[in-house]
């Protein structure tokens, strides 16, 4: 897991700095979560976890604005001394004075969201998730088609950017060319990405390098795609048993999380573009509960019984 610093959090969430003059590159988070301090403003510290974000919401307020000034201040004391990495207040309310002269004296970031709290953990939580996920990087082209994310792999020079270039060219979006940064964000999803210094461009042996965004617009292009499954691409063996039917679904697996997986062989002539949109179609029709090979085999068995 990575971490992120406080002026990213900032930046993304669009959050007021109320504490300018602390230094916010160097304070990070390392904890993909967050946390309403209600019972810390009690004097409840035991099993408090104080490496998460701490949000002051509107309930936690309320309670403030019932303690003495001595009583609080003690409350404040106690929580940013703690070394937590940051205070946020939602809903557009103003921490008081003396809480930013402790935030000030202890080094605590303090920063106003306008946001509700509910939402503002929500959203937090989300990107946090994904800026800490844990993430791998792989040799292959992610292309989103038809809303669905299909990372092309194989061999180098097998073809990968030339099928990707070509599924531009019909609509498609790139994500990420040569290397694909994938973050497994949850049991079930990972996220791909590309890498900032190769981000929206594609190598073509021959030509050199190409700027999709610049040649194809903007639509052509996209940051960040889930992956829903991965096209194999490999020379052509006549002494191979290739699928035929596509009765059981092949995987694959990244960071523990299973993806389904075809292995396409390659052959002169072979539209790869149409093969890849082909099997993203049949891949969207599986998951809304159809499957053609099952209904052929159907077929099948039920033209045998007529026979019989």
């Amino acid at each position: 897991m990575g971490g992120v610093t406080i002026t990213e959090l900032i930046d993304k969430m669009g959050l007021r700095n109320m504490t300018p003059e602390l230094e916010t590159d160097n304070v990070m988070l390392v904890h993909a979560d967050v946390n309403r301090p209600a019972l810390q403003l009690t004097g409840f510290f035991d099993h408090f976890d104080k490496d998460r974000v701490q949000i002051i919401g509107y309930v936690e307020n309320a309670y403030i604005s019932t303690l003495t000034p001595q009583r609080r201040r003690e409350m404040f004391d106690k929580l940013l001394s703690s070394g937590i990495p940051c205070l946020v207040y939602s809903r557009g309310m103003a921490p008081e004075e003396e809480v930013l002269e402790l935030c000030n004296h202890y080094g605590v970031p303090c920063m106003v969201s306008e946001k509700t709290t509910s939402d503002l953990m929500a959203e937090i939580i989300r990107w946090l998730n994904v800026k800490m996920a844990p993430m791998i990087s792989i040799h292959g082209v992610l292309v989103d088609v038809f809303g669905e994310g299909v990372l092309i792999m194989g061999e180098s020079g097998i073809g990968k950017s030339e099928a990707a270039l070509e599924l531009i060219k019909r609509g498609h979006r790139l994500v990420s060319d040569d290397v694909v940064e994938i973050r497994r964000v949850s049991d079930e999803t990972l996220i791909g990405s590309a890498p900032d210094i190769t981000r929206h461009f594609i190598e073509l042996r021959g030509i050199g390098i190409i700027d999709v965004k610049t040649l194809f617009g903007v639509e052509s292009v996209k940051d960040t795609q889930s992956i829903d499954m991965v096209i194999k691409l490999e020379e052509w063996d006549k002494d191979k048993e290739y699928d035929r039917l596509g009765m059981e679904d092949q995987y694959t697996e990244f960071l523990g999380n299973k993806i389904v997986c075809h292995s396409i062989p390659i052959r002169p002539g072979r539209n790869l573009a149409i093969i890849v949109e082909s099997a993203a179609v049949n891949y969207r029709t599986k998951k809304m509960g159809y499957n053609a090979a099952k209904e052929l085999y159907k077929r099948v068995q039920a033209n045998l019984a007529r026979r019989d």
